[in-house]
């Protein structure tokens, strides 16, 4: 018994512990739940500068904590969403968005998986009838010829 009662003991000072590195939790305050719909995701649609692939709602890196605070002080101003986010990518570049908008310098990565989808379909369709066409095509004489022999060759065999 008193084995047990250590290990549930130890297990407790680990969760606590576990719990103490995460850091503070922040807790932020609204009085309407569709303000608090918009903060949830705005702040999980933009990326964190810092981390690699991490929104600034799951990062615990500093300039994703400033981030998180901007966008619920521009949300309490009033601020709409795709300021917010005009905002943000005019201070962090167009990074921290995880899809990025449709410009001219943008076309390309939009563009390319539809293009690679169009060019496969076109491969395909070229191979099916490059091949449909090769079996269809007539002997010539002397590959009739040679065929007939060989037919008769086995027959008399």
């Amino acid at each position: 018994m008193a084995v047990i009662r250590w290990m549930l003991t130890g297990l407790a000072l680990l969760l606590v512990a576990g719990n103490l590195q995460a850091g503070a939790i922040e807790v932020r305050e609204f009085d309407d739940p569709v303000m608090e719909q918009r903060y949830r995701s705005l702040t999980a649609s933009l990326r964190c500068p810092t981390c690699e692939n991490q929104a600034i709602n799951d990062s615990d890196a500093p300039v994703s904590g400033d981030m998180r605070d901007r966008v619920y002080l521009l949300l309490n101003e009033g601020v709409s969403d795709m300021e917010i986010r005009d905002h943000m990518v005019e201070r962090f570049g167009d990074y921290v968005l995880y899809n990025p908008r449709l410009e001219g310098r943008t076309y390309l990565l939009w563009g390319l998986p539809a293009g690679l989808v169009v060019l496969g379909a076109l491969l395909v369709v070229l191979v099916v009838r490059a091949r449909r066409n090769a079996s269809a095509r007539r002997l010539t004489d002397e590959e009739r010829a040679r065929l007939e022999a060989l037919i008769n060759r086995g027959r008399t065999e």
